[in-house]
């Protein structure tokens, strides 16, 4: 037989225990002997309350845990849970007093899968914004060729910031940049976003570039909130994601206008060169001096065509009315009186210049001038 139970030698020096006694002791006890430590189990029974904290029980077949995880913790996660997923829970086992149940707290959570959790939120936001239309190539506007000002919303204080403006300042000097500061990660980074892409719809930009540089998923994913992705495709200009390195995708790069794979390739995606402008200009240049000249000396072949051509027909034409006037000269000269004359004929005119015809027109000492072929005499008449 076993030993006999003292009923009397567990008592507390005050008599019974309380159960907050019991409680407090259990816990200690438990937190002494269990460090925090992971465990795989399938998520069940996830309840979200209002205060943010996280509410679940992990199981497996033979037997489940309860579980909270707070929402200090849980608000890195890109989403929650879903019902029946495998996880790996990390934190510390202990007992609740309020309820005295062992539980644990849970500080970190991640699918057993690799990335199961972030994927799960990318996939879902994802599939939300192809519902609306978000997604499609057809609606991804054309960059500017010579922007005027560039719009850049990042954080001031990252090397993001200095990489373009160093890029724009050599690439293309003349367009001015716009700094709309915003966090790009942690606590209030979504809010600051969507003012600054909101904000362009006041601003006279061409183009507005929108990123960060390099860092953990957990440090993009600000950029893979549906919210900033819908308020990247809203925006009232084109815009040019740059987040992350080139392997990093996130959905502000599917809605954007133009995905750049680093911040510096961003600024060189939203300026022509300099050097390529001025050289295409000089180029231009000289197609166009070839042409005006080639074209001059078209225009002066065939003046001096038509030229050739209209000295013939003028010389064509003033022989053809050259003869017509011989012709009409030699008619009118057949006519002329003169020649009349020239055959013995005169012509008597008074001395107003009427010509006398008739006798009766000659009366006695009437004073008058007879032109004959070589000029004019005068004469009287005389009486009979």
């Amino acid at each position: 037989m076993g030993r006999p139970l003292d009923l009397f030698a567990a008592a507390s020096p005050e008599g019974a225990w309380t159960v907050s006694q019991v409680t407090r002791r259990a816990r200690a006890v438990v937190e002494a002997g269990l460090p925090p430590l992971w465990v795989r189990g399938e998520v069940s029974g996830f309840k979200a309350w209002q205060s943010g904290h996280w509410y679940f029980a992990l199981r497996d077949k033979a037997a489940q845990l309860r579980c909270v995880m707070f929402g200090r913790d849980n608000r890195r996660l890109p989403a929650p849970p879903s019902e029946g997923m495998q996880v790996f829970a990390f934190g510390q086992p202990t007992v609740w007093d309020e309820k005295g149940e062992f539980r644990l707290t849970v500080y970190e959570l991640l699918s057993t899968e690799e990335g199961g959790l972030w994927k799960l939120a990318f996939e879902k936001a994802k599939a939300a914004l192809a519902r609306d239309g978000l997604l499609e190539p057809g609606r991804k506007r054309h960059l500017p060729p010579y922007p005027r000002r560039i719009a850049v919303i990042t954080s001031p204080d990252g090397a993001a910031l200095k990489d373009i403006i160093a890029v724009v300042g050599r690439r293309w000097p003349i367009a001015e940049v716009i700094v709309l500061p915003a966090q790009v990660q942690g606590a209030g980074a979504e809010d600051e976003l969507c003012a600054a892409l909101a904000s362009l719809r006041r601003l006279a930009v061409d183009v507005a570039i929108v990123g960060r540089g390099g860092g953990s998923k957990e440090d993009l994913w600000t950029f893979n909130r549906e919210r900033v992705a819908r308020a990247v495709a809203a925006s009232a200009v084109p815009v040019i994601s740059a987040v992350g390195h080139e392997t990093d995708v996130t959905l502000c790069d599917l809605v954007a206008d133009w995905r750049a794979p680093t911040p510096s390739a961003a600024a060189e995606a939203a300026t022509p060169d300099q050097a390529d402008v001025r050289a295409a200009l000089e180029q231009l240049g000289g197609r166009l001096a070839r042409g005006l000249t080639t074209r001059a000396q078209r225009a002066g072949d065939l003046l001096a065509r038509s030229q050739d051509r209209l000295v013939g027909a003028l010389s064509h034409r003033l022989e053809r009315l050259a003869d017509r006037l011989a012709a009409h000269g030699a008619h009118l000269d057949a006519l002329s009186p003169l020649k009349i004359l020239g055959r013995g004929y005169a012509v008597a005119r008074d001395v107003r210049g009427d010509v006398l015809r008739r006798v009766a027109q000659f009366a006695p000492g009437l004073a008058f001038r007879l032109r004959v072929s070589d000029g004019e005499v005068p004469a009287r008449t005389e009486p009979s």
